[in-house]
């Protein structure tokens, strides 16, 4: 039996290359176009996260570097981290994620280069399925951005997507 909304609710806003982990008292929103979210709900223990990220994986990184939510590669180790401080496995979560969306009328028309949007979604489904995890839902590519919202008490999670608006035409 899924929980109502607690009376203090915790809102966190994801920006681009934001990524969040936390627990139950928290709902996680973000906006996305060609970016990818990846969602994370533990239904025991109430716990899990949303990253909002922007490329598939950093050009070069230093050992030094910190770990960045920009990428998708360093998602994934930034919610494996969160996974052994909570001693939670990846098969315990229900992952869902979205995102992908065409932004650029010349990109589409133009298929010589890969576009990103394809690209973060290729590689946010092989690290979803290289972490160990087992994916529940998705709603990836199209045009336009959507909205997506978690609320980690319930593990429900609300996206609404809007669709790109045609260019007018002269005349």
């Amino acid at each position: 039996m899924k929980k109502g909304a607690p009376e203090d609710i915790i809102e966190i806003f994801l920006q681009p290359g934001e990524f969040y982990f936390g627990e139950e008292k928290t709902r996680i929103r973000t906006l996305l176009g060609s970016c990818v979210a990846i969602t994370l709900w533990h239904p025991k223990q109430h716990i899990g996260g949303m990253s909002h990220y922007m490329l598939p994986q950093r050009p070069q990184r230093r050992p030094s570097e910190a770990l960045d939510g920009r990428y998708a590669d360093e998602v994934m180790q930034l919610f494996h981290r969160e996974l052994q401080r909570t001693r939670t496995r990846p098969a315990e979560y229900q992952v869902k994620i979205f995102g992908g969306g065409h932004m650029f009328d010349h990109v589409q028309k133009n298929k010589r280069h890969t576009d990103i949007s394809d690209r973060n979604i290729e590689v946010g489904r092989q690290l979803v399925a290289q972490y160990g995890y087992r994916l529940s839902a998705e709603d990836l590519g199209g045009n336009g951005h959507r909205n997506v919202i978690l609320d980690l008490w319930s593990g429900d999670v609300w996206m609404k997507r809007a669709e790109r608006a045609a260019p007018a035409v002269a005349g």
